[in-house]
């Protein structure tokens, strides 16, 4: 079994409280001496990370909420699975009007996850186990409870501290109507009009704010250097406690066009919960804020020859665009997504796939795999629900059959909690629980994300499946459902076909196959359901996007297979790697 090297050294360092100015972070080591670039340690480019959302990973405390300490019980767990490392949803102190992508103070711990000691600990544990640990970022906007936000409602419009947000004066007689047209992505007007704070005399100033996402995420104002130089406080402060890179949230976003006019298509963040307004992402300027970026962790580089990863968010129309993100002095990653929105159908397969490997893998970047997130239908569900599915067993089979696709790629791979249990959507959650500030705000249950961020079951029978550390304290923060009993991790951990073995082979083969991870591959003329590619010398991937059995494009057992598959077959939604060994007459 893989085992990733060991990491960097980890000071623990008291937090500052955050300011208008930004805190000074703990002050890094000095550096005795530089590591050259060739000896940089590039695990990334090939890294399997599993992405734990904490509030539904593990309860320490029995309060029916994930939580670091919970997490920290789980790391032998994923050690065992196979994974080189961890990226943390945001754990940060945030009031959990977004459960953490509000974030009210970018220097500590929520005190319903743990504090800060508590994340040291998790850092050195995970590093112990060579894990990695990446941390979730949100650079696009704050909470309304920041302390900037806060000192910018109690100021005048013009003040210093409205300038690190977008405050405008309204459009219409007595300016209330909003400064454009822009709807948010979450439902509802992208403004919120300032009425009933501040001093007397500033009480009903009027402006109005942007917020791209929900009135209690207000958006920063990143042509404010004052914004980008306390985020180079909060990179350090988190880079000096030792992680290992950031997943960087909404990384299209940050800059708005200067001139914030109407779009010409309001409603489409909004229609799609997407970032398509062309008015609101992807602005030019946000390229140079990820170019300091990746100095700032080259500069951690340099002391010690371990790389500091970013890999962005980034909501983008096509894998080119994506791939100016991705450039040698940008992010090191981005997650490629078009894989994950590609329906159960060989020829958009085949077509994203090759796309990502030519536009992506030509910036010298490796492409990013990822079949699901904590905003997306479980796998499991959405294949089921494609054409030719059902719930009961196609759904099933198609993402195990992904999964294995997505690990024989090159490149690296994101593994959402849950999936390699086989988790389902849970779409049936009563009204009266939903938290998804998108249902709060439309009314819909469109698009809403919490029946993929249900507490994972561990074991057990009945709820709380061993998510939490006294069953009858509280209930878990979302209900589980009782089929949640057939997918608990102690009952798949047992079973030699379930969903983990799977993974935890695939994983396996990947790092001890040198055909697989970072490299190339070659497409192979195969049967017309048939997706089929070699990699390096001899690994053949082969998946079966129809429903009727077909000859196997290699002789012989396969090395591992997503379904039962009968030597000289390859069945319907089915994947399969063989070894082609050529003939040595």
């Amino acid at each position: 079994m893989f085992i990733a090297t060991a990491d960097n050294g980890y000071p623990a360092d008291s937090a500052p409280s955050p300011s208008l100015s930004g805190p000074a972070g703990p002050a890094p080591a000095p550096a005795t001496g530089t590591v050259s670039r060739s000896s940089a340690q590039r695990w990334w480019r090939d890294a399997v990370i599993y992405q734990v959302y904490v509030r539904s990973f593990r309860d320490s405390n029995g309060d029916g909420i994930g939580d670091l300490a919970g997490v920290r019980t789980g790391l032998p767990y994923l050690k065992k699975l196979g994974v080189d490392g961890v990226w943390l949803s945001p754990f940060y102190p945030s009031p959990q009007h977004d459960h953490g992508y509000d974030v009210a103070d970018y220097y500590g711990v929520d005190p319903v996850y743990g504090d800060l000691a508590e994340f040291d600990l998790l850092v050195a544990d995970a590093h112990r186990l060579g894990l990695k640990v990446l941390l979730d970022i949100v650079p696009n906007h704050c909470s309304s409870e920041h302390p900037w936000f806060r000192t910018a409602l109690e100021e005048a419009p013009g003040g210093p501290a409205r300038e690190l947000f977008h405050f405008a004066d309204g459009r219409g007689p007595g300016g209330a109507l909003p400064p454009n047209n822009w709807r948010a992505m979450f439902g509802g007007p992208a403004w919120s009009r300032v009425e009933g704070a501040g001093p007397a005399g500033n009480a009903a100033d009027g402006q109005w704010y942007l917020h791209m996402f929900t009135p209690e995420q207000p958006d920063l104002n990143w042509r404010n250097p004052v914004v980008a130089a306390d985020f180079e406080k909060v990179l350090r402060f988190w880079l000096d406690r030792g992680v290992d890179g950031f997943r960087i949230d909404v990384a299209a976003g940050l800059f708005k066009h200067p001139e914030l006019p109407d779009s010409p298509d309001p409603s489409a963040d909004e229609r799609t919960r997407d970032s398509v307004n062309p008015l609101a992402w992807n602005q030019p300027e946000v390229h140079q804020i990820w170019r300091d970026w990746r100095a700032l962790c080259e500069e951690y580089t340099a002391r010690d020859g371990h790389d500091r990863l970013l890999v962005g968010e980034v909501s983008v129309r096509t894998p080119s665009e994506q791939a100016a993100y991705v450039r040698p002095d940008e992010l090191h990653q981005a997650f490629f997504f078009h894989l994950l929105t590609a329906p159960w159908d060989i020829d958009t397969f085949r077509t994203v796939i090759s796309e990502a490997l030519t536009d992506i893998a030509a910036t010298g970047s490796t492409v990013t795999w990822v079949l699901n997130n904590h905003d997306q239908v479980r796998t499991v569900t959405r294949y089921a629900a494609e054409p030719g599915g059902d719930a009961g067993a196609s759904g099933p089979a198609r993402a195990r059959a992904a999964a294995l696709l997505m690990l024989a790629l090159p490149g690296a791979a994101y593994v959402y909690q849950g999936e390699e249990l086989g988790l389902p959507e849970v779409d049936d959650l009563p009204d009266g629980v939903l938290t998804d500030p998108i249902f709060h705000r439309t009314g819909s249950r469109q698009h809403i994300r919490d029946g993929c961020r249900v507490p994972l079951p561990w074991s057990g029978r009945s709820a709380p499946f061993g998510f939490t550390a006294d069953a009858a304290a509280a209930r878990t923060w979302l209900p589980q459902p009782e089929r949640f009993a057939e997918h608990t991790a102690d009952r798949a951990l047992t079973d030699t076909d379930s969903f983990w073995h799977l993974y935890r082979e695939g994983l396996h083969l990947r790092r001890t196959l040198p055909q697989l991870g970072e490299g190339t591959l070659r497409w192979l003329e195969s049967e017309p359901q048939v997706l089929a590619f070699v990699r390096g010398d001899g690994l053949v991937c082969a998946v079966n996007f129809g429903t009727d059995p077909v000859p196997a494009p290699v002789s012989g057992v396969p090395l591992l297979a997503s379904g039962d598959c009968p030597t000289g077959t390859l069945p319907g939604s089915t994947a399969a790697w063989w070894m082609d060994t050529p003939d040595p007459r």
